[in-house]
């Protein structure tokens, strides 16, 4: 189970990234008080593990009702967040969210941020929603599904912390570093979701 734990852990913080949603979130409050900044950041995390946690006990159904298999579902994910890994080591990702947050900075009567862009889709995207469904699907039972649980709080934790220290974790990281650190874990999340098409072309024909 630690190596459920770990796995997953891994996953979030790579597809949901604490550390990258800081500096966009540091930059679309930059005109708020302390106060404001932290009730919007709770505010995200909370409405992103609502949507999340959803997905994870719901999502086999929505599936099944919607004629959809889990192998079908593996391969599409997989590619979801290969696009995502590629996004991340050639600097796309980052790019589209400043873009995103420009575009809600330049807008002067959006004041809260906490649903749109952060809780959905810069923390419960679908990167976090297909891989969320793709770990639940392959690892049944009720301690599996806790351990799952437990790694995704642990990361919405560490997202919370991190949005709410947004303007010191900007100043001591520095471009430089982030753009390093996020194209180490994009290689990362490639070979993860190399592993979840491959675990759906071997169900699907083998």
């Amino acid at each position: 189970m630690l190596e459920l734990f770990v796995s997953t852990f891994i996953t979030f913080f790579v597809v949901i990234d604490p550390l990258g949603c800081a500096p966009i979130y540091g930059g679309l409050t930059a005109g708020a008080t302390s106060a404001q900044r932290r009730s919007m950041a709770i505010r995200a995390v909370v409405v992103s593990a609502l949507i999340i946690f959803t997905f994870a006990l719901f999502g086999e159904q929505l599936l099944h009702g919607l004629g959809i298999s889990l192998d079908s579902f593996k391969i599409a994910g997989g590619i979801m967040l290969f696009v995502i890994a590629l996004e991340m080591v050639f600097e796309k990702r980052t790019q589209r969210r400043e873009d995103r947050a420009q575009k809600i900075m330049d807008t002067p009567e959006v004041e809260d941020v906490s649903i749109f862009p952060m809780a959905m889709p810069m923390i419960a995207g679908p990167g976090s929603i297909a891989s969320v469904m793709l770990l639940m699907s392959q690892n049944h039972g009720i301690e599996a599904s806790i351990v799952i649980l437990s790694a995704i709080g642990v990361i919405l934790l560490l997202t919370l912390g991190a949005l709410m220290a947004a303007g010191p974790i900007m100043r001591l990281m520095g471009a430089k570093i982030e753009a390093v650190i996020t194209r180490l874990l994009g290689v990362l999340l490639s070979a993860f979701a190399t592993q979840f098409v491959i675990d759906g072309l071997r169900a699907s024909f083998f």
